[in-house]
């Protein structure tokens, strides 16, 4: 496994600091006259809240062309736009509202359908705005992960069936053991083809999750994740790992 593991006081500066790299990452194309290019998927979670006004914020502060920046996400509950537990409705009140990005650049998963159309759905929207293949998935520049107390990642779930785990599909829907239960989540293929993926790691119950993944005899959501990468960025407020 290869990855790089920065650590934290508190969501707070982790969130800032994730923020920060993102803008620069952005910043840096357009100072080399590329438009500033990233399909970013996107997480939800407590930490995503924080993360992602931080990253408006700072997008504003560095007066970014956002014109290249193509979002969507790693994961969604199977419910309407409106409702509070959608991980589009976070970032919609947490970072889309500030950024006004046209409708264009954004695409949701449709978690009102029902769950295996809304998988097609989201797979077919994906795959018409991405043209960059690797082995026939569609390559995201940049995703952003959680982590739960189980070691999940966006909902991708420890003991998930087979055709969940060796799928090859874009994004699969799932059973999840928490509340909602039906959700759609990006796929084990997708996570490994990644340009970048960037792993927030924060709260409390979870320093038995992030050392497990972080093992070498790891059979974790994330510790999966991990094997099947060279490179990963873990940010994480988690002391003692």
């Amino acid at each position: 496994m290869g990855y790089e593991l920065l650590s934290f006081r508190d969501a707070t500066e982790l969130s800032r600091a994730v923020a920060v790299r993102w803008a620069g990452m952005l910043a840096t194309m357009a100072s080399l006259g590329q438009v500033a290019r990233c399909r970013a998927a996107l997480s939800g979670g407590r930490v995503a809240k924080v993360f992602l006004a931080e990253s408006a914020q700072e997008f504003h502060r560095q007066n970014l062309d956002l014109s290249g920046l193509q979002v969507f996400w790693g994961d969604e509950r199977c419910v309407g736009p409106e409702d509070p537990e959608s991980n589009y409705r976070l970032a919609q009140d947490s970072f889309l509202n500030s950024l006004n990005l046209p409708a264009s650049q954004v695409h949701r998963i449709p978690g009102e359908q029902a769950p295996e159309m809304a998988a097609v759905e989201a797979e077919k929207a994906m795959r018409s705005a991405i043209d960059l293949l690797s082995e026939g998935w569609p390559v995201l520049d940049l995703v952003f992960l959680g982590m739960g107390e189980d070691g999940h990642v966006a909902s991708l779930f420890p003991g998930a069936p087979m055709d969940v785990v060796d799928s090859s599909a874009v994004y699969v829907p799932v059973i999840g053991p928490k509340p909602p239960p039906n959700r759609i989540s990006l796929t084990y293929g997708m996570l490994k083809v990644a340009r970048e993926v960037w792993v927030l790691a924060s709260g409390a119950g979870k320093e038995q999750a992030l050392r497990d993944a972080l093992g070498s005899q790891t059979t974790s959501p994330l510790g999966k994740v991990l094997k099947s990468r060279s490179h990963t960025v873990i940010f994480t407020d988690i002391p003692g790992v």
